[in-house]
């Protein structure tokens, strides 16, 4: 297998993430005879600091040329002054809409060794298996008109679809659940958003085409308590940009921590893999940052680019030993009182390594 891949490290824990990230497909390409080349280009605040701009056209064109992208995290306090499109965040918003990716899908599950980070009760989070379906070019996030207006006070963004970016992400949510629990929610806000009832009469006209996966509609704030009140409940949950972006991140709760969630966004020219987590810049530099989830978007990578199931299934079993042996990350820790051995990010990313390695070797 050969793959080309990517690597726009970005900004903050960045380049730690994602550098532990490379080191485990390293190990596994190096194991199983696969020929995976790395390249590495600038995205975000650096970008911005060395070629003036969040997204040089070096990055685009090298991002064009590969089979998958990895990207770390943008962002950083100085920045956040600029004007929206000069921001690192305008780099990230870039990169999306020119690989085409339209469906981003971000796994949030409950690992029964993590139950004491999260404040839910274990019998409400275990066994939860989620997988968030975003649509990833719509919305207001590239809606137009779009501005903010200094000098009258105003600004305005516009929440816009049409039908056919909707059903494409619907069948991408459908055909995920036909492999998984037979089970799509799609969330919306049809009670008050015109957009929203595009959205559900478009999905529900989707479901047609899948007689073997049950559809159910709820509203995005019900939605919002469902999902720590009772996670098991949901299989597939497919809703718009902004929807998705605050719902996932709320779903880390199941999880324990925003640095073990990975995503992916598909569908496009390059398939694009992140953590689901920002640039901590307060963090980083400091070997504090949790690799876990940009090990697991590593995983991702194997399984829907590489088409490699078996060596991104070896990476989540690996994960899942290091932490049952009691290793974490600071932000797993919860101030050691249950004796774990905390790992800097380095030390964390050798371990899972590690176990990777004994996991290939022994299969």
């Amino acid at each position: 297998m050969k793959l080309k891949i990517l690597v726009v490290a970005g900004d903050g824990i960045g380049p730690e993430v994602t550098g532990e990230a490379v080191a485990v497909l390293r190990e596994v390409a190096e194991l199983g005879g696969h020929e995976f080349t790395f390249s590495e280009r600038r995205i975000g605040g650096v970008a911005i600091v060395q070629d003036g701009t969040p997204l040089p056209a070096d990055t685009l064109n090298e991002a064009l040329a590969s089979d998958a992208v990895l990207l770390g995290a943008v962002g950083g306090n100085e920045f956040n002054s600029l004007p929206p499109d000069k921001r690192p965040e305008a780099g990230l918003l870039q990169i999306r809409a020119a690989l085409g990716g339209f469906a981003n899908l971000r796994p949030a599950f409950a690992f029964k060794e993590l139950t004491v980070n999260s404040p839910l009760k274990p019998e409400i989070t275990d066994g939860a298996d989620i997988m968030f379906v975003r649509e990833l070019l719509g919305g207001l996030y590239f809606g137009k008109p779009r501005e903010w207006n200094r000098a009258t006070g105003e600004a305005w963004n516009t929440m816009r679809y049409t039908r056919d970016e909707v059903a494409r992400v619907a069948r991408v949510a459908f055909q995920l659940a036909q492999g998984r629990r037979k089970k799509v929610t799609s969330v919306d806000k049809a009670n008050v958003l015109e957009v929203s009832q595009l959205w559900r009469a478009t999905v529900t006209e989707v479901a047609s085409e899948f007689p073997d996966v049950t559809l159910e509609h709820q509203y995005v704030d019900a939605m919002s308590m469902h999902l720590m009140n009772q996670p098991r409940n949901y299989d597939v949950v497919v809703t718009e940009n902004l929807f998705g972006d605050i719902l996932s991140d709320e779903a880390a709760v199941i999880t324990g921590s925003l640095g073990m969630l990975p995503s992916a966004t598909v569908g496009g020219k390059v398939d694009l893999y992140e953590p689901v987590h920002g640039s901590a810049p307060d963090i980083a530099g400091k070997g504090l940052a949790n690799p876990l989830g940009a090990i697991l978007t590593g995983a991702m990578i194997l399984r829907l680019t590489a088409k490699l199931e078996a060596e991104s299934e070896a990476i989540r079993t690996a994960v899942r030993k290091v932490l049952e042996q009691g290793y974490r990350t600071p932000d797993l820790a919860r101030g050691n009182a249950q004796g774990f051995q905390v790992l800097s990010t380095r030390e964390m990313g050798a371990k899972v390594r590690e176990t990777v390695k004994s996991l290939l070797v022994n299969a």
